[in-house]
């Protein structure tokens, strides 16, 4: 069995020239994440097609875990600096409060509403985060060093503590353990949907039954919806 190893890339000695590497197997592993679910990427297939064998690629990262690990929290960050144009604005500092409790429960809900809704419309057009999110459990987090895992989780925790932030500006009321914890469920739920609404084609077909119509899940409005539920819980338990 001959060694198909590709061998055109030198080894990186500066860190410009070792990020360079990195992002470049980043990038393969994106490409590679349109064609294929994250169980069926091999660290030899990422190495084939970064160009890369396997022992120069795990210079970079340590197993194939961990580069789906550092694509992750990146698209998390690049999500969450994109979202403040994707939600409903932020209400304008020193308005007018609502004066009846009435008139505070009709504004938060309809508040709740908005926001829910767009969240979940922006995550399901980042279809790479969502892969990765409903995979982070059942794949991740199995072939990887506590080391790696810590550092993949402080930086994962500090972008969810910016995205609670962020909410908070959106919906009045969430204290920041609310927030905190609408945030956690939006990854569980999130993950947990993903592959719901992305069956295999063997179970696309068969929902083509009339009577198998109500499996379908359209995760943008069943996440819309859940989220919606979560935080009006959130604010009710406060």
């Amino acid at each position: 069995m001959t060694d198909e190893r590709p061998t055109q890339f030198q080894r990186a000695r500066s860190a410009e020239q070792r990020e360079m590497r990195r992002q470049a197997i980043l990038d393969a592993a994106t490409q590679l994440l349109t064609e294929l679910p994250v169980a069926e990427i091999s660290l030899r297939e990422l190495s084939r097609r970064v160009g890369l064998s396997k022992s120069n690629v795990v210079r970079y990262f340590e197993t194939r875990e961990a580069v789906f690990f550092e694509l992750l929290n990146r698209s998390l960050a690049q999500w969450i600096g994109e979202l403040p144009a994707e939600l409903p604005p932020a209400g304008p500092e020193g308005a007018d409060w609502p004066e009846t409790e009435t008139e505070v429960e009709v504004e938060t809900e309809a508040e709740v509403e908005a926001v829910a809704g767009a969240l979940a419309r922006s995550l399901a057009r980042r279809s790479l985060l969502c892969a990765l999110l409903s995979a982070l459990g059942t794949e991740l987090e199995r072939n990887i060093s506590a080391e790696s895992v810590r550092e993949f989780k402080l930086v994962n925790v500090r972008l969810l503590a910016d995205l609670a932030e962020l909410l908070r500006g959106r919906i009045t009321g969430l204290t920041p353990e609310a927030a905190r914890e609408l945030v956690s469920l939006t990854v569980v739920y999130t993950a947990g949907l993903w592959p719901f609404a992305h069956p295999s084609p063997a179970v696309s077909e068969a929902q083509r039954d009339p009577e198998l119509a109500p499996t379908k899940v359209d995760f943008a409005a069943r996440l819309g919806r859940i989220l919606h539920v979560a935080a009006t819980g959130l604010l009710a338990l406060r």
